[in-house]
């Protein structure tokens, strides 16, 4: 345990919420700022009070806890505003990483601020930034997603949404659904489009995949089990994907054409599908979506 520092040699912090970023695996990412204020708060949310006591207790930090997840956030807010209004300085962390970035707090701070109330960030680990500045891919423009979702239709169409983006693509997932959205992401990206998985950050089983989305998904099957938090990049279209994409017939056209031979909407698809090599179901939601803009 690395012994605390001499408390009184450190300035009061203000009344507010503090946003700290926290170690994802090796203790020694902490800053010297998150100690400071973890120590110095009167009370520290945490998404998850056991885990967070592990990281408080190494560092030596004695201030009281109280959970904050998904499934209690809202009754948590009036009780630590009434505290910043009463002077107080309360710490905000997750599991790992920076709170609130696909994690518990986004509502905590949006009232915070909505209460007038200050917000500071304590920056520090990242998965996604880490993940994106060791990957090899472009850093010039990126595009954090979060989760995809987790039913393959939904899933399909959240990828389909994204797949003209020139920017670095990155998503969080998990590792008992990796496999299947490798395998969407191939679907609609193309399987040999760039990509890198970053697995267990900073951990000692730190592992880097670089490769196409195709030998990713094989690399991950050919494996017993899947461990790890995970972040999967992918890279953005070239500029020249939207005028590619742009040239390829209209769907809306297509099948219009082949209803006024006859077709049903159900067999015109299917004939498009059949002459394309696309998936029935991810033209199926492609033209929903051109109904819906039509």
């Amino acid at each position: 345990m690395i012994p605390a520092s001499d408390h009184a040699t450190e300035p009061a912090l203000a009344p507010g919420l503090y946003l700290v970023a926290t170690p994802l695996g090796n203790l020694e990412d902490i800053t010297l700022r998150a100690l400071r204020v973890l120590r110095s708060a009167a009370r520290i949310a945490c998404e998850d009070t056991r885990h967070s006591q592990k990281l408080l207790s190494h560092f030596g930090i004695a201030a009281p806890t109280i959970s904050l997840h998904l499934h209690n956030e809202k009754e948590r807010v009036a009780p630590l505003l009434d505290a910043i209004r009463n002077g107080a300085a309360i710490a905000l962390i997750s599991d790992a990483g920076t709170p609130a970035l696909s994690d518990p707090g986004g509502y905590l701070i949006a009232q915070t601020i909505a209460a007038g109330l200050p917000v500071f960030p304590v920056p520090g680990p990242c998965a996604a930034i880490a993940a994106l500045t060791a990957s090899g891919l472009d850093t010039s423009q990126f595009l954090f997603a979060g989760f995809p979702p987790h039913r393959a239709g939904e899933r399909r169409t959240f990828f389909e949404a994204l797949a003209q983006h020139p920017a670095t693509l990155i998503f969080y997932e998990a590792p008992h659904r990796i496999l299947d959205s490798l395998t969407d992401a191939g679907a609609v990206f193309g399987p040999s489009q760039p990509a890198v998985l970053a697995r267990e950050l900073t951990k000692i089983h730190e592992e880097f995949l670089r490769g196409s989305l195709e030998e990713l998904r094989a690399n991950l099957a050919s494996r017993d089990l899947i461990r790890g938090e995970i972040v999967l990049l992918i890279a953005g279209q070239p500029a020249n994907a939207t005028v590619d994409a742009e040239s390829a017939p209209d769907l809306a056209q297509q099948v219009q054409a082949l209803l006024a031979e006859g077709l049903t909407q159900q067999d015109a698809l299917k004939r498009i599908a059949r002459q394309s090599g696309r998936g029935k179901s991810e033209l199926y939601r492609e033209w929903q979506r051109c109904k819906g803009r039509s």
